[in-house]
């Protein structure tokens, strides 16, 4: 399989970056196939916020209550299935009950959050990744995968201006 080209340069300071990114979405690059790597986050940026969006808070919800219900059938079908001579009681008794929706909903709540992080921050990734050993040293990558000829040499020109001339090719 050949392996696809990518360009990327290499910004000395988020200013560069965010110039970068601007120019290759005025080119006519797809924000998904623009690629920023750095050392530390830069919140204030508007290239920093593209993953952002993540339905988290809301699948967390969702598994606690999934993990509530079935921690309430649980018990209560268990409670049902050997019906021991309560004296007048429920046989479904609600503090023990409580106790076991409480947990089952945590336990709901916390495999979801895990399975939707991983899933959100590509774990795992077996996959080549886009990096140059100077984004350790403070640089900001900022790179365009899956051009087009025309849209290559655009794209070189684009970083090229940002970077101060300093474009890379490789593939990946």
């Amino acid at each position: 399989m050949p392996k696809k080209p990518v360009i990327y340069a290499l910004c000395p300071d988020p200013e560069a970056a965010q110039r970068a990114v601007e120019g290759l979405r005025r080119a006519g690059i797809e924000a998904r196939n623009i690629a920023v790597v750095s050392s530390e986050p830069f919140e204030g940026y508007e290239f920093s916020r593209r993953d952002h969006q993540t339905p988290m808070p809301w699948l967390a919800a969702l598994g606690g209550v999934v993990g509530g219900t079935s921690g309430y059938f649980l018990a209560a079908m268990t409670q049902r299935s050997y019906p021991l001579p309560t004296g007048n009681m429920p046989i479904v008794a609600l503090w023990p009950t409580g106790v076991i929706v409480y947990e089952m909903t945590m336990l709901g709540a916390i495999l979801v959050t895990l399975f939707t992080m991983f899933i959100s921050a590509r774990l795992p990734n077996w996959r080549a990744q886009l990096y140059d050993p100077a984004v350790s040293d403070g640089m900001i990558l900022v790179g365009a995968t899956n051009l087009s000829q025309a849209s290559r040499i655009e794209a070189n020109r684009v970083l090229g201006e940002a970077a101060g001339g300093q474009v890379k090719e490789v593939g990946l």
